[in-house]
């Protein structure tokens, strides 16, 4: 059996959205997982603005509960948000994060938990064996890993699936928003983590739908260019736009050399030259592209300077105490 250090404390942050169906069998599945790896651990429910009162059910059910904390937005704010909140409230030494919607296996965490205690800063469920649409769901899934990995250059097979294990000092040094969860290990690889996956279950669905389709495909690798950019260049974003101005601007030489050569060898009109118009456009380019590495470089120190915007309200807790809420 997995045992957690006894020094260590395990938080277990779940975010709900419109799952009251499910939440009484993973109440039980959780609490039953858990009790096997650690006496000391805590559960901590964050209710994204369900409307099916999943909120008021999960009071019901841990009522005599100390181990659960219970947290209910004013609205849906998105799953980053919530797992946001989660970090904020828990206490954990280790940070488990899983989904409601009974697709997850609770029994995994043991193993998680395990791989953690060899040295490794992540842990990351890959779901081999996927209970979900091919077409829909797989297929789009496996080309988006794909792409990730090769830009990224982190070996994670299903950064999709949201069982993971982090050590909280990781966590602690990354600030996520949007919809940037999950990328969190591309993220914690640039802090330095030490991550690896291990195989996972994955469940059908029994009750309720899916909230992701096949347009969160697109979303995936636009956020992707955002991670790939902040990681490479959200200190120095000037050498970004700053080598595409000196390319623009080669090509404007050249261009321009182009045309005064065309003159002098073979008298061509200089005004009515094409070439000339190409080289005006470089030149242009070139001055958009440094000014915006100028401004990017003012709006980064800003960013770093300047206290991070609230990107969730609270409306209700449960078991969280009311000095602690800070938002």
């Amino acid at each position: 059996m997995t045992q957690l250090s006894s020094s260590n404390k395990l938080s277990l942050i779940i975010p709900v959205h419109n799952e009251r169906d499910n939440l009484k069998e993973l109440l039980v599945e959780v609490e039953n997982a858990l009790n096997n790896i650690s006496n000391d651990f805590e559960i901590i429910f964050v209710d994204d603005g369900s409307t099916d009162g999943s909120f008021q059910l999960l009071i019901d059910l841990c009522k005599d509960k100390s181990s659960f904390k219970l947290i209910s937005f004013r609205r849906n704010f998105g799953q980053t948000a919530a797992m946001s909140a989660g970090i904020t409230y828990s206490t954990g030494d280790i940070i488990v994060f899983m989904d409601a919607d009974l697709q997850n296996d609770p029994a995994d965490i043991p193993a998680l938990i395990s791989k953690l205690n060899e040295g490794y800063d992540v842990v990351s469920g890959w779901r081999k064996n996927r209970k979900d649409k091919l077409l829909f769901k797989k297929i789009p899934s496996a080309i988006a890993n794909f792409i990730i990995r090769k830009i990224s250059k982190v070996n994670i097979h299903d950064l999709g699936c949201s069982l993971k294990a982090y050590r909280r000092e990781i966590l602690n040094e990354i600030y996520i928003y949007g919809e940037m969860h999950r990328f969190l290990p591309v993220i914690a690889a640039r802090v330095g983590a030490k991550i690896t996956e291990i195989p996972v279950n994955h469940k059908p669905r029994k009750y309720g739908k899916s909230h992701y389709g096949l347009n969160r495909t697109f979303k995936v690798l636009l956020d992707l260019i955002t991670v790939q950019f902040m990681r490479s260049f959200s200190t120095k974003p000037i050498y970004l736009y700053g080598g595409f101005a000196l390319i623009s601007l080669l090509l404007g030489f050249i261009s321009g050399l182009s045309v005064i050569l065309m003159k002098i060898f073979w008298g061509t009109d200089m005004t009515g030259n094409p070439m000339l118009l190409l080289t005006v456009l470089f030149i242009l380019i070139t001055v958009i592209l440094a000014l915006m590495g100028i401004q990017s470089e003012v709006l980064i120190r800003i960013y770093h300077q300047q206290g991070r915007t609230k990107q969730y309200y609270i409306k209700e807790v449960y078991n969280v105490e009311i000095e602690d809420i800070k938002d």
